[in-house]
């Protein structure tokens, strides 16, 4: 029998203090995942089956395929944005940075953005905007692609990211960044205008690298 369950996003760090001891640093395995129980040599076993992060393909400012084997055995950051967006993707494109300066020469750190505005978001604008920020393709991929591949791999990501007219900009969209681990699990979603967040975002970060 399997019973399928949620765990809910938390953009926080979990400590296990016990006392005379040292603390021990513990980060969530966020999404959906399956709980199995199954018989073996006459005994109820349970075991716990997290939903990783599936397989995509876009295309980067440099005209690069990023796929599953990109981040295939590394920690990466993710998040959705578009270039022309008149709101939160300022803020969120100087907090990113933030992360991509304080990791500089870590290979095994990627972090991808994609554009949910793909009509107008082509490769040679991202290469512009990337260019302003002054960050290399082999680090920090800006990704576009078919848009309904773009919206559907924000849904896999449990955020939001949709058209809409009434917004400014034309699009609505999650201002969060999520931490993915060398297994392709979500563990950690923060929100990547506030400074205090992305703090703790790259402690995160350092932690699983050294997992």
């Amino acid at each position: 029998m399997s019973r399928s369950k949620w765990v809910l996003p938390l953009g926080m760090m979990f400590l296990l203090v016990s006392c005379g001891e040292e603390v021990k640093k513990e980060l969530p395995v966020l999404g959906p995942y399956k709980v199995v129980d199954e018989v073996v040599d006459g005994a109820l076993v349970t075991d716990t089956m997290f939903t990783t992060v599936r397989p995509f393909s876009f295309t980067d400012q440099d005209s690069n395929e990023i796929n599953h084997a990109t981040v295939e055995g590394k920690v990466f950051v993710t998040d959705f944005f578009f270039t022309s967006c008149p709101t939160i993707c300022p803020k969120m494109k100087q907090q990113m940075l933030r992360v991509y300066d304080a990791f500089d020469g870590e290979s095994q750190l990627v972090l991808l953005s994609h554009s949910i505005d793909p009509i107008r978001d082509s490769v040679g604008r991202l290469k512009d905007y990337a260019d302003k920020l002054g960050i290399q393709s082999d680090r920090w991929h800006m990704v576009t692609g078919n848009r309904d591949s773009i919206y559907s791999m924000a849904k896999h990501y449990m955020i939001a990211a949709q058209v809409d007219e009434l917004a400014p900009g034309g699009y609505a969209h999650s201002g969060a960044f999520l931490l993915i681990d060398r297994n392709k699990q979500i563990r950690g979603i923060y929100d990547g205008t506030s400074e205090e967040e992305v703090d703790v975002l790259m402690e995160d970060i350092e932690w699983l690298l050294h997992e």
